[in-house]
């Protein structure tokens, strides 16, 4: 068990949560996992000597607090945190209102950074930990018309992992940002995915989206949770794991397409772009 390490997983009652703390609690580590639902997470996952299941509102801080404090009572340390918790959201810009964005950055963002706070001191005392922060790809291109609030979220989790990840190092403490393609979960289904109160007719693009996303694509997703889940098994068994974890071959075609549309923009006006500073002056 001295070989094991001790894993904090948010958003652990179904989906890539679930999957993971199965395969964690199956390879001999110790898990504590938190639901907003506890009872739904221990009839998902069972009895387990190594297993603390935790009731958290992860929007609270206390609650996050708690959640921690009862993990390092029982484990004595804290190795690996997983912010997986979120929910996705459909509807463009206009329709969305302030209150249905917000919530989704409480849950998605600022969730997230309640477990980091409460984390990092257990881990600066250790000088060891790794923190992972899934986002998405909609997390590195926003290219997904009627994603333009969830991917906000989700490029503030790929924003604020990179500072962590220069902030913690000399702590002896790593962050990793997942950034998933298309992934069999119940992500897309009702409970999983927001759509707007009050929609409007003239936005078909998004429409089409919604549709397709709750109708075609639900279920039909190509990616494997199991196998996206032993890649971060591996990256944080690595010692040299990355900071930007692409998971499937969908998510790397967007990210190559995003870097490669980002370098045209760079070149086609570096002329103009970088003549901006001030003209040096010349003495005689």
């Amino acid at each position: 068990m001295e070989n094991k390490k001790v894993w904090f997983v948010t958003g652990a009652s179904k989906g890539l949560g679930l999957t993971l703390v199965k395969k964690l609690l199956s390879n001999g580590n110790r898990v504590a996992a938190t639901s907003r639902n506890i009872s739904e997470l221990e009839k998902a996952v069972g009895n387990h000597e190594n297993f603390l299941p935790l009731s958290v509102n992860l929007i609270d801080e206390n609650s996050v607090e708690a959640a921690v404090s009862q993990t390092i009572s029982k484990f004595g340390q804290l190795d690996v945190v997983v912010n997986n918790a979120g929910y996705g959201m459909i509807g463009a810009l206009e329709e969305l209102s302030d209150r249905e964005s917000r919530e989704n950055f409480d849950v998605n963002v600022f969730g997230s950074l309640n477990v980091i706070r409460k984390t990092l001191p257990q881990m600066r005392k250790q000088q060891s930990g790794h923190i992972f922060n899934i986002s998405s790809i909609g997390g590195f291109s926003g290219n997904f018309p009627g994603f333009g609030i969830y991917c906000a979220t989700k490029f503030a989790v790929t924003g604020f992992t990179e500072s962590l990840a220069a902030e913690v190092k000399s702590l002896g403490i790593k962050a990793t940002v997942v950034e998933p393609g298309y992934f069999r979960t119940e992500f897309l289904s009702s409970g999983s995915l927001a759509v707007p109160s009050n929609p409007i007719d003239a936005y078909k693009e998004v429409r089409d989206t919604q549709i397709a996303h709750q109708q075609d694509i639900n279920n039909q997703q190509p990616g494997d949770p199991a196998k996206g889940c032993d890649v971060i098994i591996a990256a944080a068994e690595s010692e040299n794991a990355p900071l930007h974890l692409f998971l499937g071959p969908d998510a790397y075609a967007v990210a190559g397409a995003k870097i490669a549309d980002v370098q045209k923009d760079m070149e086609d006006w570096k002329a103009l772009a970088t003549a901006t500073n001030f003209k040096q002056l010349t003495f005689v």
